[in-house]
This record gives structure tokens, sequence and C-alpha cells, in this order.
């Protein structure tokens, strides 16, 4: 008997015509942290930008593992590189707020404006020195004895903290 399979880059996604925010991850490594990223984004309405290339293929079975049952709930962009990213999507007025461990102010000392984008790096390796250098860049404190946090934490940490500070929690 075989077995019903879906195809996940056959199925159509969601457009969002402005949305609150942009999540934007630089050459994810680890398909499960993007696929529950992706399920974080369809849930809150949010951009999911992906910035290849990417350590996987999305037909990736740890990739629809994780988010399949809502892929076409997210609106997802892909970009051959970031420099295609920025010409596509930056203008003047666009807000990019970056993420590291590296990074001394705290996530929540920055302001947040409506349709902002949130840059996550690698898993392994975080954002290149150039990117964190060229926009404001923030990080998650730590307390306990962990090296980093978790891709898809971080995103879901700081995406719904700053969905709150734009007063989407009524």
């Amino acid at each position: 008997m075989k077995k019903n399979t879906i195809d996940i880059t056959k199925m159509g996604h969601k457009t969002l015509d402005a949305p609150i925010l942009n999540v934007v991850l630089y050459q994810p490594e680890i398909p499960s942290n993007t696929g529950s990223i992706a399920r974080m984004c369809g849930a809150a309405e949010l951009r999911l930008h992906l910035i290849h290339p990417l350590g996987f293929k999305v037909d990736d079975k740890h990739l629809k593992r994780a988010g399949l049952d809502y892929w076409y709930e997210v609106d997802i962009h892909h970009h051959d590189s970031f420099k295609e990213f920025l010409n596509n999507e930056v203008r003047v007025e666009t807000q990019i707020i970056s993420f590291s461990r590296f990074a001394d102010p705290v996530y929540t000392e920055s302001e947040i404006v409506h349709g902002a984008y949130l840059l996550f790096g690698q898993e392994t390796k975080g954002l290149p020195d150039e990117i964190r250098e060229r926009f404001p860049c923030y990080r998650i404190p730590i307390w306990g004895r962990v090296r980093s946090l978790n891709l898809a934490t971080t995103v879901g940490i700081v995406s719904y903290h700053y969905l709150n500070k734009l007063g989407c929690f009524g």
C-alpha cells in the first residue's frame, strides 16, 4: 500500500498584506528549528524570510514534521542571498534589528515599529560580523551556564515581546 505523502513545496502559502513583523533567518541550518519558527510565524501572522543557502531542503522530513500541518498558513519569502534580501525588501524607512549572543544591549531596550525585520543568524555561527555591525544588535540575557538558546526559542521570545510592545495583545 502506498503512503500518502504531501509535497510542501507544492502547497500554496498565505500572503500577508502588511505583516506586523518580519522574521528573517540568515542561512538557517537545522530544519526542525525552521519548521518550528514557521509554525510560530503562521500562528502570529508574521512574514518569514529565508536567506539561502539553507542547510537543508525545504522538503526535508524534519522540516515537515515541525511545521507541516500549518505550512500553507505561513507567508514565506525565499532570498538567494543577503544582498538580494536587502535589494528586494529594504527601503530607507525599513527597521532591521539583529540578534546575537555577542551583543551588549538587551532586546527589551530596543524600540520597534510596525513592519520591522527581526534578523537571526545561523544556529552554529550566528550572524557575520559585518551584518551585526551594520544593524542595531541585541541579545537575550542568559544567566545559567549554557552557551546559547535554541534559535526557535530565541525567535519566539523576541517576536512575542515585540508583538506585545506593538499592542497586539489587546
